[in-house]
């Protein structure tokens, strides 16, 4: 088990054994209970399907109620999927805690980045935009997108003004500053993707290596 599902608290800050001031974001970490276990042989890959936050039972549809009945788990507000290893001893109705961080030491933190609405190029993509003076008329607007005759027709992935935000993301190596077990807390170096209160999925950083034991 290398994942388990949180939620962002917020931004705070700690200090280092030197005494250096480290902005922490602020992760509530599980627990996680084990609503149903992928395998290989039925499902082609391995995962555990976690289960997290606190329901009602009655805002539950009867599919999803029977689902986690028979995990015999208590309702769950959220569901997400952590691949496994092959052969990991993990069954339905298990608890999974902040403490399976302990011997990492970074870790991935994916989430939903904040919406930002309909932008410009300028916010959207770092344009520079056209010239500031007066009367250029061409101040944070796209410029030339069109191919004149031939093609004649706008390229797929051209930068233009639309939506910006609201999109899964994944930011990767932030350092587990500290582990408190007793709160199910996680605080990491930096900054985190989404609002405070936002879903995120925490895994061990699989650019980092683990602790050494």
């Amino acid at each position: 088990m290398n994942g388990l599902i949180g939620r962002k608290i917020g931004m705070t800050q700690v200090f280092d054994e030197e005494g250096r001031q480290v902005p922490v974001t602020v992760i509530e970490a599980g627990p996680c209970v084990v609503i149903q276990r992928k395998t290989r042989d039925r499902d082609g890959y391995e995962a555990a399907q976690l289960g997290f936050g606190k329901q009602k039972e009655q805002r539950l549809s009867k599919p999803k109620r029977g689902h986690v009945n028979k995990a015999k788990a208590e309702p769950v507000t959220v569901l997400r999927e952590v691949r496994l290893e092959e052969g990991e001893e993990i069954n339905p109705g298990d608890v999974i805690r902040v403490d399976i961080l302990k011997d990492a030491t970074h870790v991935d933190v994916l989430g939903i980045c904040k919406g930002r609405g309909f932008q410009g190029v300028v916010r959207r993509y770092g344009m520079s935009g056209g010239r500031a003076s007066h009367g250029s008329g061409m101040h944070r607007r796209t410029g030339a997108i069109g191919m004149k005759v031939s093609p004649a027709r706008v390229f797929k992935g051209t930068r233009m003004p639309g939506h910006m935000g609201h999109v899964h993301t994944t930011t990767q190596n932030l350092r587990i500053v500290e582990i408190r077990e007793e709160d199910n807390a996680v605080l990491v170096q930096g900054a985190v993707p989404g609002p405070n209160g936002g879903l995120v999925v925490i895994r061990k950083a699989i650019k980092k290596p683990l602790k050494q034991s």
